[in-house]
């Protein structure tokens, strides 16, 4: 539409004005949504309608007419060559993102929405907006009659960051079944972590400093508490009978502080009743910040949803905590979310609770 309105407003004007130049804004436009293929075609009716213009005032020959095609010619390569080289920068972002993502799938593998008599839910929040893959962590590990949880946050950022990540959750899938307390546990992810950092050192100056703060969750299918060991984390929050509250940890060290001796951690047993939920994260939740530097106000906010399911609860988390940061983090974010259950899930798909009383529906406490 544009070459056919240009040519027809510069056929109709007087010789001594010229509205060719003009056409170079319709391959121009084209490059900004078009492919190589069609801003090529387009620049070749731009340069057609300037030679059009060019028979009907005065010639195909005169000097100014030639210097204008000539001129539209290499202007549309150009746009040709523009256009060839962002689709090759775009199958290459996509061929890295694609990699990015099978990498975070095999880090973070997806949680099963039921574990025993748990629901569960989880998200991941990259400060990056082309990030897939960072040094938070979740992982669960079922053992026996009880289910074991882990979160933690790697100190390191970047490739360095996701190899510490990888190693601890490779230990912790197999070491998860190889202790009977969560203190025995820590000291052998603590062992694991050392042996790794110590085999792979880093050349700057900060290598003495990575380290993993973690936190370490055991839930028993018939006993209605849970058991935690931290490790330098943010404590979890319950929500029980509609209250938020912060489950007390006692100071920990971190993991990877190798000059530390083990057999030093803790376990702490609260109660976890039917219908409760656990909210497990990292720092960057609670850390990210306003326009106004303001902290995100987690446990506050947690008191206007107390009847959420775990997958309802994380999506207003991760939309709330969106409109408070303007959508900008300055730190990646995992959020875990568990709920026990009434009764244990026995295999029947998602949605179906099967026990003694009968059939329930899987959310009972809507938002």
């Amino acid at each position: 539409m544009l070459i056919v309105a240009i040519t027809i407003v510069d056929v109709q004007t007087p010789e001594s004005i010229h509205l060719g130049p003009l056409l170079v804004v319709a391959p121009a436009i084209t490059v900004s949504f078009g492919s190589a293929w069609l801003t090529g075609l387009i620049g070749a009716l731009a340069v057609t309608a300037q030679a059009v213009i060019a028979v009907l005032h005065g010639g195909l020959t005169t000097p100014n007419h030639l210097s204008q095609i000539i001129g539209l010619a290499v202007l549309s390569i150009m746009a040709v060559v523009v256009c060839l080289t962002r689709d090759r920068r775009t199958a290459e972002l996509a061929q890295v993102r694609s990699v990015s993502e099978a990498a975070q799938r095999a880090l973070l593998r997806p949680l099963p929405r039921r574990i025993g008599p748990l629901e569960i839910s989880s998200t991941y929040l990259a400060a990056e907006k082309e990030a897939r893959i960072g040094g938070d962590l979740y992982a669960v590990a079922r053992t026996g009659d009880r289910t074991r949880v882990l979160i933690g946050d790697v100190r390191g950022k970047g490739l360095a960051a996701v190899g510490e990540a990888a190693a601890l959750m490779g230990a912790f899938q197999e070491a998860a079944h190889q202790h009977t307390t969560l203190p025995a546990l820590a000291d052998a992810l603590d062992h694991s972590l050392c042996r790794y950092l110590t085999q792979f050192p880093g050349t700057d100056d900060e290598v003495q400093e990575h380290f993993i703060t973690a936190l370490l969750l055991e839930i028993p299918d018939h006993d209605l508490v849970a058991r935690l060991t931290p490790c330098g984390h943010p404590p979890p929050l319950l929500i029980s009978q509609g209250r938020v509250t912060t489950v007390p940890t006692a100071p920990a060290p971190p993991l990877g502080m190798c000059e530390l001796e083990q057999g030093i951690r803790t376990s702490h047993t609260f109660a976890f009743q039917s219908g409760d939920t656990l909210l497990l994260y990292t720092d960057g939740l609670v850390e990210a910040r306003d326009t106004g530097g303001a902290f995100y106000p987690l446990e506050r906010r947690l008191a206007r949803w107390p009847h959420c399911g775990p997958e309802m609860l994380i999506e207003r988390v991760r939309q709330d905590l969106l409109a408070h940061t303007g959508g900008a983090l300055r730190d990646d974010a995992a959020i875990l979310a568990l709920r026990r259950t009434a009764v244990a899930h026995t295999g029947r798909p998602d949605g179906e609770l099967v026990g003694t009383g009968g059939r329930h529906t899987a959310d009972q406490n809507p938002c």
